[in-house]
């Protein structure tokens, strides 16, 4: 199924069309027969805007859900120290910085990046999660202008290979020192599965998160009269500025995951080089794929992020393949040429 939507250049978000959310709640006097006026915050990691809303929980008060949205974010903080790599001492920078000696790391790194090899095996190596000394050398996140020596680069290649991480129990090894790894194409997605499971600890019954790209919905959003319905996740028009929408789609107790080549970027003499690196050369991948966004129900978050970041680099019919093959998953591609594909189980409706 193919819709089209014209050439694109710019970003494409993936956002909740949920209208205007208030910042408190007006309780008092307040029949639960009526939907609550939703409480949200925003705060700023992983190198992105994340914000929680919360719609209903048990109890729910305007203090409590600010606790509850507080609590969330502490834990986006721990995870933040944990998997990132630029941040010294972290579980990620320890492993990268060991020399190839075996590190002890948190149970859940360990586990993490266990998965994350699991994914580097279902894609053929097209997502290796050691690209991350090929990705310094680009400077994405310093807005660099100029390109990697290519030399450099080349060398840098040499030291992507994901079959040289070691792990047991909760110790990890790089068994090539000069390797590098990088969690950045599915730790959102671990995250965000584990910020939801934390909002529900705390009698959670409705929210979103959303971390960038990545979106969890906790239950429905609730309706008037007491009912629920699906929560409306909108893909927004480039160019718009998350003033228009090409389309939609329903989300109960699951998440969508969208990435995009456009995503972070540097401009050397007038080109565009995206971040999304082809582990065979280095240099940004070329294929037919400027966006994808892979749903799942709850807590697949993590899995939604690694499928989205491996289909950008197989590319809109291999990509495709991939998601019909594996159960619980739907994808939306959208190609170099503006056409929008879709898996036959997803649930997407074009704007009209």
């Amino acid at each position: 199924m193919k819709h089209r939507i014209g050439s694109l250049r710019s970003s494409l978000r993936i956002f909740s069309l949920l209208g205007m959310v208030l910042p408190g709640l007006a309780l008092s006097g307040c029949s639960r027969n009526a939907a609550p006026d939703p409480v949200t915050k925003e705060s700023f990691y992983f190198d992105t805007v994340c914000d929680i809303t919360i719609y209903d929980m048990d109890n729910f008060s305007e203090d409590a859900a600010d606790t509850a949205i507080d609590n969330a974010f502490s834990l986006c903080s721990t995870y933040e120290n944990m998997l990132s790599k630029t941040v010294e001492g972290s579980d990620i920078w320890n492993i990268n910085h060991a020399g190839g000696k075996e590190v002890t790391v948190n149970q859940e790194t360990a586990d993490l990046i266990s998965e994350a090899i699991s994914y580097c095996d279902l894609s053929g190596g097209r997502f290796d999660i050691t690209i991350g000394k090929a990705e310094d050398l680009w400077g994405f996140d310093e807005g660099a202008t100029t390109l990697p020596d290519p030399e450099e680069l080349e060398e840098a290649v040499k030291h992507i290979d994901y079959k040289k991480i070691k792990v047991s129990g909760s110790t990890v090894q790089l068994e090539d020192p000069d390797a590098e790894i990088d969690l950045g194409g599915i730790a959102k997605g671990y995250i965000a599965d584990r910020v939801a499971d934390n909002l529900s600890s705390q009698g959670v019954t409705s929210a979103i998160v959303s971390l960038g790209g990545n979106i969890e919905c906790v239950g429905e959003k609730p309706q008037s009269g007491g009912s629920t319905a699906p929560f409306t996740i909108g893909i927004e028009t480039p160019y718009s500025d998350r003033t228009e929408v090409i389309g939609s789609l329903p989300l109960s107790n699951g998440t969508a995951v969208t990435s995009g080549v456009y995503e972070r970027y540097i401009t050397v003499d007038g080109k565009q080089y995206f971040h999304i690196l082809d582990p065979d050369t280095g240099y940004p991948v070329d294929t037919d794929v400027i966006s994808v966004t892979i749903t799942a129900d709850e807590d697949r978050s993590v899995d939604c992020d690694a499928l989205s970041t491996t289909c950008l680099l197989l590319g809109t019919k291999k990509g495709t393949k991939l998601i019909e093959s594996l159960d619980g998953y739907e994808a939306a591609f959208i190609d170099t040429d503006g056409n929008i594909s879709m898996t036959d189980g997803m649930e997407f409706t074009p704007a009209k």
